[in-house]
């Protein structure tokens, strides 16, 4: 009878031996896939830094970027000021011009009357001068 239950617990022990092994294997290729997860996480953790770090570098892009839109605008607020300046001048020289030219126009006219007038009287001083020259005589 011992002999019996000495196979039954040597088949048990044997079990156990193998459940162990098993354990000990199962434990082992946890262990391994905990220093690759914990070295994925590693990777991961580098990945997002450097995320991290081009984010802030688009940010700082991106606010040069805003403010040269901001500079641009101001100089197309300044350009626009300037040709509606440079319109308002051009008007007013026109309006200069149109003056002179009127004036010139009157000025013109006046010195072809006061042509005329020279010549009238210079005929008057000829037409006197005979006058007095057939006075005289």
């Amino acid at each position: 009878r011992a002999g019996e239950a000495g196979k039954g617990f040597a088949v048990v022990a044997n079990e156990v031996k193998e459940l162990a092994k098993e354990t000990a294997a199962a434990t082992e290729d946890i262990s391994h896939k905990i220093d690759t997860i914990q070295g994925n996480t590693g990777e991961m953790v580098r990945a997002i830094e450097e995320i991290g770090e081009v984010i802030g570098q688009v940010n700082d892009i991106s606010n040069t970027i805003a403010s040269a839109v901001e500079e641009q605008s101001a100089v197309t607020a300044d350009i626009a000021k300037a040709m509606s300046s440079a319109s308002n001048d051009s008007g007013q020289i026109t309006e200069v011009l149109k003056t002179v030219l009127t004036a010139a126009q009157g000025t013109d006219e006046g010195a072809r009357e006061t042509s005329q007038s020279a010549h009238d009287l210079a005929r008057y001083a000829e037409s006197l001068k005979m006058l007095v020259d057939e006075l005289q005589e």
